[in-house]
C-alpha cells in the first residue's frame, strides 16, 4: 500500500490506504460472505438480492469516491443520497448494528494499518447512522 504525508480523510489518503478499488473490491467481497454466514445479519441480508455480486460492486464503488478516489458510482450508477435511498427499508439500531459488525469483520480481514481499520469503522458508522429510519 501507498504511504502518503497525508491524514487519512485527505486527498486520496483513505483511498490508497484500503488498497485501491483492487482492495475494496476485496474488502466489499468479504463483507458480503459475513453478510450471508452471520445469523445477526439475516434481517439485513434479506434486504438484498439473492445475487450480491452487482452490490459488491456498487458498495467497492460507493466507497471509493467517499474515501477520495475516483467517483465510479456517479459514473456508472449516478448520484446517491444515502439515507433516501435506504428509506425502503426499515433499517433499525439492530439493522445498523449488524450491517456495522459485518463491515468490521471484513476490515479486520484486511491488511489495512490499525489506525486505518479504526478509522473507517468510525467514518463508517456516521451513514449507517444516518440509514436508520426507525427507532
Amino acid at each position: 500500500m501507498t504511504v502518503s504525508r497525508h491524514r487519512y480523510g485527505e486527498y486520496d489518503t483513505s483511498y490508497l490506504a484500503a488498497g485501491g478499488m483492487d482492495g475494496l473490491r476485496h474488502l466489499t467481497e468479504q463483507f458480503y460472505q459475513f453478510l450471508d454466514t452471520l445469523p445477526e445479519a439475516a434481517g439485513v441480508r434479506a434486504m438484498y438480492p439473492e445475487d450480491t455480486t452487482e452490490s459488491a460492486e456498487r458498495l467497492a464503488c460507493f466507497l471509493s469516491g467517499w474515501l477520495g478516489g475516483p467517483a465510479l458510482y456517479r459514473e456508472k450508477y449516478g448520484e446517491i443520497v444515502i439515507p433516501s435511498f435506504h428509506r425502503q427499508w426499515t433499517i433499525d439500531a439492530s439493522a445498523r448494528d449488524a450491517w456495522l459488525q459485518c463491515m468490521q469483520l471484513a476490515v479486520d480481514q484486511q491488511s489495512y494499518a490499525p489506525a486505518f481499520k479504526q478509522y473507517l469503522m468510525e467514518q463508517l458508522s456516521v451513514p449507517a447512522e444516518r440509514c436508520r429510519n426507525s427507532r
